[in-house]
Formats: structure tokens, C-alpha cells, sequence
């Protein structure tokens, strides 16, 4: 079965604590929801540093990327299905989907 990643980008940061644990709640019910379908939940990223083409480093991100999931879905419109059910729309993020390609002798 094919495996997409869905990758988190942007979204509003909680006002609270409370907001942000009434959020990783609803995050953690939809996780569970999809059952075996995932393959790696939660993934968020800390500490991101750009390496550029001249080989200088640069603290932060050249993207709004925060992370990743990646699932097993049996086609691009059940991942589309699946993510559009991701309570990260609701703090106004967006996500993109792709399927993931297997390289060969992997």
C-alpha cells in the first residue's frame, strides 16, 4: 500500500496552556483514529539550521515547516480524506500531501 507524508506548515500558536493541551488532545484522538494506516505520527522539528549552496549556515528555516506524518492510505484521495480531517486546520495551518516514492534496492 502507498505511503504519503503529510507535512504541517505555518499554523497559529496557542494562547495557553490550556488551549495548547485542549489542541495536542484533539491532535492525539485524530492520530488514533487512523489505527494501523500510520506509519510515523507526530514529527515535529526543533532547532531547524539551513545549509546553503555556498556552504554557509543559518539558524532558523527557509520554509514554514514544523513537521510530518506519515501514513498508509490506498490512494492519493483517501490521504486528501484523511488530512482534511487533521485538527492542525484548525489553528490555520496548512498541509501538503504527497506519496511517498520507493526507491529502488530499498
Amino acid at each position: 500500500m502507498p505511503q504519503y507524508i503529510i507535512v504541517y506548515l505555518g499554523g497559529d500558536q496557542p494562547s495557553s496552556p490550556e488551549e495548547s493541551q485542549q489542541h495536542f488532545a484533539k491532535y492525539k484522538e485524530w492520530l488514533s483514529s487512523l489505527g494501523e494506516s500510520v506509519v510515523s505520527p507526530a514529527n515535529p522539528f526543533k532547532d531547524t539550521h539551513t545549509v546553503n549552496p555556498d556552504g554557509n549556515v543559518t539558524t532558523g528555516s527557509t520554509t514554514s515547516m514544523s513537521g510530518y506524518t506519515i501514513i498508509r492510505a490506498e490512494s492519493i484521495d483517501t490521504a486528501l480524506s484523511i488530512t482534511k480531517a487533521c485538527p492542525f486546520l484548525d489553528i490555520n495551518g496548512s498541509l501538503e500531501v504527497s506519496e511517498l516514492v520507493e526507491m529502488p534496492g530499498q
